[in-house]
């Protein structure tokens, strides 16, 4: 059976539950709600596994704060023997309009901490992020505010839908593969 790690990322804390830097948890918290998953606190992260067409994907929030990520990322790849092509993390990406979604198998940290401390600990940029666009709509100096800031009522609205679509590519990650799901995804 074929294994996948698939990492949101965000910060631990009722604060940062629905900040826009918590995409990635909120993300695989929606993949967990959908299919009746209950996530359990284990060593550096909440996880639940979900067994898909043969596949089973460990879904890690990890508890380490957005900035040291790449330590649960590196024991979790680690303890369960993921390989590097099976991991996949989401982040949130303010250089995308809201709600845009773009898979890549390698590329820079693009200023985030998050991916910037996962670079580091697993020592390589080539591996697979998950990108939802947030967009850059704050004005110059409150980005931090911005990216912990809460969803406006519209963005609220739209974001099931969104989620929906999240799911679906993280489905296909593990099922028809990265190059075909950024086929299929990017850009939608």
């Amino acid at each position: 059976m074929k294994k996948f790690l698939i990492v949101g990322l965000g910060n631990i804390g009722d604060a940062y539950e629905n900040t826009r830097h918590n995409i990635g948890f909120k993300v695989l918290d929606h993949l967990a709600k959908k299919e009746s998953l209950s996530f359990e606190t284990q060593k550096l992260g909440d996880l639940t596994t979900y067994k898909f067409k043969g596949r089973t994907f460990i879904l890690l929030k990890p508890s380490t704060f957005m900035n040291l990520s790449g330590k649960a990322v590196q024991y979790w790849m680690t303890k369960e023997n993921i390989p590097l092509e099976n991991v996949l993390i989401i982040t949130d990406d303010l250089n995308l309009s809201f709600g845009s979604i773009r898979l890549k198998g390698k590329g820079s940290d693009g200023g985030h901490n998050g991916l910037k401390d996962i670079q580091n600990k697993l020592q390589t940029a080539t591996y697979n992020r998950f990108r939802f666009g947030i967009s850059d709509e704050f004005s110059k100096g409150r980005q931090i505010d911005y990216v912990l800031g809460e969803w406006t009522v519209e963005e609220n609205d739209k974001l099931p839908e969104r989620l929906d679509k999240a799911v679906e590519l993280i489905k296909s990650f593990g099922t028809a593969g990265v190059n075909n799901t950024m086929n299929t995804f990017n850009g939608k």
